[in-house]
């Protein structure tokens, strides 16, 4: 998704011959990747080319996704962005009865587990460090609090846009210990890489990071059984290309790779139903502008550099081994596990709360008790109602009951 950002606010070291006038896409206060003009003749190619393909490429994908008459399929939005820009832009609208849309676990904030939460606040209220986080996950309920009601009892909780915000306001406040809450996928973690690499160059070490990011694989393994077809998030993507997502159709899993405005998401989901009808696993990238096969070196180097795999728990679907990241050894200085000698914490969901349910496509948000009730972006029970990109709250925004 291109955002319009003050050249000053966001980083390019990861991106080489940016010229003015490019469009790139920004996450996290870092440039990922460069966005080419669309291409025409890439998009009729992403249909393939059989008869029946030829035939559908003379109907818009609207028509497309309107006329379908093929067999029952479940497509998961993986991408939290992509389901409120589906509901945003009314595409459900358009969907015949046997397409169901559900959604994934890819919103940063409601996988990451209650723990997370708690070692958040522990390390604020126990230990006086400020904390830098995303707006997100100040509301987040932990065991007894979330990070607003620490706020409360004094903690101190500074909202930034970017990790190398928190990295400059360690900088500019060497009284202070600062830790950013580190959350997120393989799009956000190289931000936080880039702001540990500057702390060190700026020769600081009161910044740290207490890291929760996570890598998709282990999330489409442990999911390829709940959907027909994987809607692949195209920021995810961009950084780690598709090699993976091509192996995984050798699975058995189907996917596309998505953009995020209106032609790009009616393009992926017309290409998914076309595919789908023929009857055997597959794999397109519908977002060849932003998304290419190797991804972004770069940013695959820099977090290989400073960063390496781990077990990590996620929010509803438990522990899956190496599908987190930590801080290599030679790093660990910046570790605010280690640097605070963090006890072992155990978080305690409301078992009211059926995010987990949601993010494995088992329910829809409007199937839960308290959705609308007790659970209001106002009052919430769960993370995925907090999260702007969490399906709850994309359930509630746009008032419907599935």
């Amino acid at each position: 998704m291109t955002q319009a950002v003050q050249k000053e606010r966001f980083s390019s070291k990861l991106l080489e011959n940016l010229e003015p006038g490019d469009y790139v896409m920004v996450h996290a206060g870092v440039a990922i990747a460069k966005i080419t003009d669309e291409d025409e003749s890439e998009t009729d190619q992403l249909y393939g080319g059989t008869a029946v393909m030829e035939e559908q490429k003379k109907r818009t994908a609207r028509e497309i996704i309107e006329n379908y008459d093929g067999p029952a399929v479940r497509i998961m939005e993986v991408c939290g962005t992509h389901t409120h820009e589906i509901f945003r832009l009314g595409i459900r609208k358009l969907l015949p009865k046997q397409v169901e849309l559900i959604s994934g676990p890819g919103c940063p904030v409601c996988v990451t587990p209650v723990s997370f939460i708690d070692e958040a606040i522990y390390l604020a209220l126990e230990k006086q460090v400020t904390i830098c986080t995303f707006g997100d996950l100040v509301r987040v309920p932990g065991s007894q609090m979330s990070l607003a009601g620490a706020r409360e009892k004094g903690a101190k909780i500074h909202i930034v846009y970017s990790p190398a915000d928190a990295e400059k306001y360690a900088k500019d406040h060497p009284e202070e210990q600062v830790t950013f809450l580190s959350v997120g996928f393989e799009t956000t973690t190289p931000a936080g890489c880039l702001s540990v690499k500057q702390a060190k160059e700026d020769g600081i070490s009161n910044y740290s990071l207490l890291v929760a990011n996570k890598t998709m694989p282990g999330a489409y393994e442990a999911l390829k059984g709940s959907a027909d077809v994987f809607l692949y998030p195209g920021r995810v993507n961009a950084i780690t290309g598709t090699e993976l997502c091509e192996e995984l159709v050798k699975e058995g899993v189907s996917g596309v790779v998505a953009g995020f405005t209106a032609k790009e998401l009616l393009t992926a989901l017309a290409v998914a139903l076309v595919r789908f009808q023929e009857g055997k696993p597959f794999f397109v990238n519908c977002y060849p502008r932003v998304v290419t096969r190797e991804g972004s070196r770069e940013a695959q180097r820099l977090v290989n550099e400073l960063m390496e795999g781990c077990d990590s728990e996620w929010r509803g679907l438990g522990i899956i081994p190496g599908s987190g990241m930590q801080l290599r050894e030679e790093w660990e200085a910046y570790d605010a596990r280690k640097k605070y000698n963090m006890p072992k914490i155990e978080g305690k969901a409301n078992p009211a709360c059926r995010c987990g349910d949601v993010l494995q496509g088992k329910c829809k948000p409007s199937d839960c008790k308290v959705f609308g009730k007790v659970c209001t972006p106002q009052h919430p029970v769960g993370a995925c109602m907090v999260s702007g990109e969490g399906a709850c709250s994309a359930y509630y925004m746009y008032d419907t009951r599935g």
